[in-house]
């Protein structure tokens, strides 16, 4: 399984077969059964997790005490909490398998060692922070911008993998829908 992390570096930095072996002794494999998390609210953020096999969901629990949740990844997609990872303090989500989930997970100081003996992962790192953040800001435009039937169709026309995935109460709270909202719409897209 390790090669799609090898894969996926080298759309971005060229790693050779001699120097993959170096890097993933970096990383430790996670095995996640469903509903299992991963890192809970409260708990300093001390990993960041490359997904090799389904799906992890983050979330917070509202002042209403119901789970929003705010992103998910899926193979080949890395996850964190990066403001409490970057700072080594207590996150404000959980991390939550939605389905039986393989990652890969990086510790804190394990990841500034391995940049520092291979500082090429410094362009890697540095592309999918930038490209977390631009979704992140397009994320935050569409839920401005759409009303939530434009949200669900947009996304389930560009996501279509996490619609057929990601059970419909998961994808209505990330879209900020309730449950019911969102059967309504994806029942008024089919007719």
């Amino acid at each position: 399984m390790s090669e799609q992390l090898k894969h996926h570096l080298n759309k971005v930095v060229e790693i050779t077969d001699e120097e993959f072996p170096s890097i993933l002794e970096y990383f430790e494999t996670v095995k996640l059964k469903k509903k299992q998390n991963l890192q809970q609210i409260g708990q300093v953020c001390h990993s960041n997790y490359f997904v090799e096999i389904g799906c992890i969901r983050m979330f917070f629990v509202n002042e209403k005490g119901i789970e929003q949740t705010t992103q998910f990844a899926i193979e080949n997609w890395w996850i964190t909490d990066y403001l409490a990872y970057t700072f080594q303090k207590e996150s404000e989500f959980t991390l939550q398998a939605v389905e039986r989930t393989t990652v890969l997970s990086i510790h804190f100081q394990a990841q500034e060692k391995l940049l520092k003996e291979f500082p090429k992962l410094e362009k890697y790192f540095r592309h999918i922070y930038q490209r977390a953040y631009a979704a992140s800001q397009m994320r935050m435009k569409f839920m401005y911008d759409f009303s939530k039937e434009e949200l669900y169709l947009h996304f389930n026309k560009h996501f279509p993998e996490f619609v057929q995935r990601v059970p419909q109460y998961l994808l209505a709270s990330f879209l900020g829908l309730t449950p019911e909202y969102l059967s309504e719409i994806r029942k008024k897209s089919i007719s």
